[in-house]
């Protein structure tokens, strides 16, 4: 549960920023790349939001799964067949 705090809070507040500073330059309404889907501005904010927290969490994923400790990374797995 701790490892899932350390990811989602700083992924939601990074999100957040990102959405403020894309949305500043960009306009939902005018991205065209998404084909024949009409969205509105609301949806686009929203659609950007998720994804950009998507993103953000999976590098704080990431970096929680680099910083695992040697003998985390390293656990003698036990052989039930092993003979000693």
């Amino acid at each position: 549960m701790r490892k899932m705090i350390w990811v989602f809070w700083p992924s939601f507040i990074v999100a957040g920023v990102g959405t403020v500073l894309l949305f500043t330059l960009l306009d939902p309404v005018d991205l065209r790349f998404v084909g024949p889907l009409e969205l509105s501005r609301d949806a686009g904010y929203t659609i950007g939001f998720f994804f950009l927290w998507a993103l953000a969490a999976g590098s704080s994923a990431f970096t929680c799964w680099l910083q695992r400790r040697g003998d985390e990374v390293n656990r003698k797995r036990e052989d039930p067949n092993a003979s000693c």
